[in-house]
């Protein structure tokens, strides 16, 4: 639910995992659901980002990711802003999601880029595939900035001019995965359309881009760490640079073996694992062709969440 108060779209989204049965095949709903209202109960996470890259949806049906919303929606719809991705790369397949998405409960959407733009693409296809995907709907609409390294899935100046231009467009989820590519595109966008929202999303790096501003952020690791990474984004609000530094000290081992380890397409197995490594999820199986983490890269995020658990597991 979109609270009723200024600026109601800022602040902390996780982007959630979607567990799966042993075998990768099927939506483990019971699971799910729990995983939804433990994130969703931390204070300070206004939000949910569902159907995300973290939450597979380049593999998910329509039927699956459908049904996804609609769980969020019945866990933890009346507290959190539930924001549904869409990602595809035919947009009037793109608009059946959003509308999807819309009926099953979402308050807000997410269009990410198709991956084939990574080889070319141009401002006017850009701006139709938003204007498409979101013509029923009608949600509030979150705009997705592709690493710096994703070839043309990250939009030029003009084409970010052109689509927070949109009228349904409330914040971005800026995730250029470079520093000053975030900072230059965070100028641009809020010396152009000071209303949008342009939110951090590079875990690797939360700490630098919450310092040099943000409305939030919506990213996978407050779905592992919460509590983690709200206190990292209140620390930095109230301007408590020492306390800051000690939890980016906590969350960057993890944020390293996560997305700073190659293959960057094995992140979301990495997600479950430590998930499953918690207790949270029953396997942390991914849907095919992923192929399980090896016991030396478990070991490694085993040890990973040890560091950046450390304080919560000391004695009282």
């Amino acid at each position: 639910m979109i609270p009723s108060h200024d600026a109601p779209f800022n602040g902390i989204y996780a982007a959630t995992l979607c567990p799966l049965d042993a075998q990768g095949r099927r939506l483990d709903e019971a699971a799910l659901a729990r995983h939804l209202e433990d994130v969703a109960a931390v204070d300070g996470i206004v939000g949910l980002l569902i159907n995300g890259h973290a939450g597979e949806n380049f593999v998910f049906s329509r039927d699956e990711k459908r049904r996804v919303v609609e769980i969020a929606h019945s866990v933890c719809g009346e507290r959190s802003i539930i924001v549904a991705g869409v990602n595809s790369e035919d947009s009037y397949e793109a608009q059946a999601h959003t509308d999807d998405a819309k009926r099953a409960g979402a308050d807000a959407m997410l269009l990410f880029p198709p991956f084939s733009w990574a080889l070319s693409t141009d401002l006017d296809t850009v701006v139709a595939h938003h204007r498409i995907a979101n013509a029923n709907a009608r949600l509030p609409m979150m705009l997705y900035q592709a690493g710096v390294s994703t070839g043309a899935m990250a939009y030029t100046e003009p084409m970010l001019r052109a689509l927070i231009g949109l009228p349904e467009v409330v914040a971005i989820k800026e995730g250029s995965w470079e520093t000053a590519a975030y900072e230059g595109n965070r100028r641009f966008v809020k010396s152009t359309a000071p209303h949008v929202a342009v939110m951090a999303s590079g875990d690797e790096h939360l700490f630098t881009c919450f310092a040099v501003g943000t409305e939030g952020s919506l990213v996978s690791l407050a779905a592992v760490v919460p509590e983690l990474i709200v206190a990292l984004y209140r620390a930095v609000l109230r301007g408590d640079l020492a306390e800051a530094q000690r939890l980016h000290a906590r969350i960057y081992p993890l944020a390293k073996a996560i997305y700073g380890t190659a293959p960057g397409s094995h992140a979301s197995a990495r997600l479950k694992a430590c998930l499953h490594l918690l207790g949270k999820f029953p396997h942390a199986s991914m849907r095919p062709p992923i192929p399980p983490l090896s016991a030396a890269e478990t070991g490694r995020l085993e040890s990973a969440l040890s560091i950046a658990l450390e304080h919560d597991r000391s004695p009282s």
